[in-house]
């Protein structure tokens, strides 16, 4: 059943908070353990839908998976995976496709029987995973089956990708973590979770040179070992919640060590006049944030923020920004470089009174307001969108509605305990 987030606002958020571990780079590296029989200890694990799915179908292939939930830790062994077909991966998640590699490389046959699909943000094709695996040498048949088979080791693959995709680059780097001998990857995602992978893959005992830049090259090897790694923390939960306590007007810290990842994202916050500060502990907004846009000195343009893989500003962030746009004075074009569909949610932010052009389904210009007003909303299945309206929500006096707003789970766990514990008068209430 679908749950609804009912917010009353009006009122500065303050406090501090502990972020959860990276989902984005949890499930890619849990895919990874299929890689190896050995024991693989992972810690800082979120508790999200995604991360219970993913244990359960462990369990379910016949593998040992104990989640610690209290510790934040799974310790995961496949060593029970012989020959067969899988064919029931988990639905309604996009990490099920880096499921293909690693359990062809255990098994040999796997039968996709649903979509693997998430947030609706547009296009998710498979295209570009079954052209690594291809290239890995596995066999693909993607009539009406979907099957995919491997009757032997897979082979090193030298690949340009079309566009730098996470999930594909991290497929890829699993696949070629298995692979005896030396595979490139041209035009390779960067990402912190990214990275996070890469360090896993390492810590098996695979050799990966250029971590953090747009060319990977992969010395695998022929038998991968267990691991005990670390998920960073999760810097779409940093930005998230000071940007709630900077467009409240409250005083947010958020504990992280992991400083080196936002330079560009704080500087973006100035463009709104959000000065973030830093110390050993993390990062904070101080309480009175008056939000206006800064002009640029080409006075001929608008202000304007792009989102695009990353270096670029992170497009999964540009709606926390968004709503930024949609209560600072002044005006601001957003620009998402990636998703097509990523806004077909605009007419929703309306409902709360934001002025805005869409200029086409890649770029918006809105124009901030103070005179908001409550509104019920419908959620799209995109998590930060979510968190986008409750922000602007979070500003206007009086109680707005966000309906079905659960999917939020799939990212940010105790996203409304956090809330509550900064103040905020919201609560989930059953859909009707």
């Amino acid at each position: 059943m679908s749950e609804n987030l009912h917010i009353t606002g009006g009122k500065p958020l303050s406090g501090t908070i502990v972020p959860s571990g990276n989902k984005n780079a949890v499930l890619p590296i849990l895919c990874a353990t299929v890689l190896t029989d050995e024991e693989c200890t992972i810690r800082n694990i979120p508790d999200i839908t995604d991360i219970r799915k993913l244990v359960a179908f462990f369990k379910a292939i016949g593998s040992y998976c104990e989640w610690d939930q209290q510790e934040k830790t799974i310790v995961v062994r496949h060593d029970g995976l012989g020959d067969g077909e899988i064919n029931n991966l988990p639905e309604g998640m996009r990490s099920s496709v880096m499921l293909f590699g690693p359990l062809l490389s255990r098994v040999g046959r796997v039968c996709v029987k649903h979509d693997t699909t998430g947030c609706s943000l547009g296009a998710r094709e498979v295209d570009p995973h079954l052209e690594v695996l291809a290239g890995f040498g596995v066999d693909v048949d993607w009539s009406s089956e979907r099957l995919l088979t491997m009757d032997k080791k897979f082979q090193p693959f030298h690949h340009w990708m079309d566009y730098a995709s996470v999930t594909t680059t991290e497929h890829f780097l699993m696949c070629a973590a298995a692979t005896p001998g030396r595979s490139t990857l041209m035009n390779a995602a960067s990402e912190p979770h990214v990275q996070d992978l890469c360090k896993a893959l390492v810590a098996m005992g695979a050799k990966i040179d250029g971590i953090g830049t747009s060319v990977l090259t992969v010395e695998g090897v022929d038998k991968l070992s267990g691991c005990d790694v670390t998920v960073s923390d999760d810097y779409h939960e940093v930005l998230t919640f000071l940007g709630i306590g900077a467009i409240t007007g409250g005083e947010v810290r958020v504990e992280h060590n992991q400083h080196e990842h936002f330079p560009l994202m704080f500087r973006t916050f100035s463009k709104f006049g959000i000065e973030v500060l830093n110390d050993d502990k993390g990062s904070y907004v101080q309480a009175g944030s008056q939000l206006k846009i800064q002009e640029p000195l080409s006075d001929h343009l608008l202000p304007k923020v792009e989102g695009a893989p990353w270096p670029y500003f992170p497009v999964d962030l540009l709606p926390i920004v968004m709503a930024l746009g949609a209560v600072a004075e002044g005006e601001t074009l957003f620009w998402n470089k990636v998703y097509e569909g990523a806004m077909g949610w605009l007419p929703e932010l309306q409902k709360f009174g934001a002025r805005l052009t869409v200029c086409d389904p890649h770029r918006v210009i809105i124009s901030g307001r103070q005179d908001l007003r409550p509104a019920a909303v419908e959620a799209p299945y995109i998590i930060r969108v979510i968190i986008s309206l409750f922000m602007v929500a979070s500003t206007i006096d009086g109680k707005s509605v966000i309906h079905k707003a659960d999917p939020v789970r799939r990212a940010h766990p105790n996203f409304v305990e956090n809330l509550q514990a900064l103040g905020a008068d919201a609560f989930w209430a059953d859909a009707d």
